[in-house]
């Protein structure tokens, strides 16, 4: 399952630091900070990417009935440390059939969030309409977090982003009815808070949303 880092934007392949830069390369995107393979979820999953993320490890904690986790994935290196992450879950969609949910926390610019969105730019861009009231409302860390829902973006699909301790917040959620989901008082955990707590989590089989946005 093991493969090569590659473009958060867009999937292409990166040339890592060498003599002519010191940074990661993608040929369309310049300089970025590479998303890393994506393993089977587990654990230990869990615990490397917390270790290594700068940015919120977002989870639904507790998770909602029926929903299990499904996939980690993270934006950056060894000497950046993760400054984007994506956690899958799984589950029953609230008007029946399989749903699934990835929580994006992204810093400025790194463009993970918007490639699961299915947008051509690092963010939501006017698709976001934030003269507008938030669409709904999560509990993120403990603080009541707004999120508005971006248009333009797949049938598909439903997106929500908006901000979170500094950082992007995206949920992106497969089918589009199932965002229904976040019309609920869905409560966010920070893993990297969690503690023994992640030793809890319940796994299910890799999420091929992560595999290709």
């Amino acid at each position: 399952m093991r493969g090569e880092p590659s473009c958060p934007k867009c999937g292409g392949r990166v040339r890592a630091p060498g003599l002519f830069a010191d940074s990661w390369q993608c040929g369309v995107h310049g300089t970025v900070h590479p998303l890393q393979p994506v393993v089977p979820p587990s654990v230990e999953a869990l615990v490397v990417v917390t270790n290594r993320a700068r940015v919120p490890v977002w989870m639904p904690w507790p998770l909602p009935v029926g929903w299990l986790f499904t996939g980690v994935a993270c934006a950056g290196d060894d000497r950046s440390g993760g400054r984007a992450t994506a956690v899958a879950c799984s589950g029953p969609g609230p008007l029946g059939g399989p749903g699934e949910l990835l929580l994006i926390a992204e810093e400025l610019g790194i463009g993970l969030g918007a490639r699961f969105a299915g947008l051509p730019g690092p963010d939501p861009g006017p698709g976001m309409r934030v003269d507008k009231p938030p669409h709904v409302k999560v509990l993120a860390a403990g603080r009541p977090t707004p999120l508005w829902h971006v248009e333009g973006t797949p049938d598909d699909r439903a997106v929500f982003a908006g901000e979170a301790c500094g950082l992007w917040l995206w949920a992106v959620v497969w089918p589009e009815q199932t965002g229904l989901l976040m019309y609920d008082e869905m409560v966010l955990t920070d893993l990297r808070d969690a503690g023994a707590e992640v030793d809890l989590v319940p796994c299910g089989a890799l999420s091929p949303r992560l595999l290709s946005p």
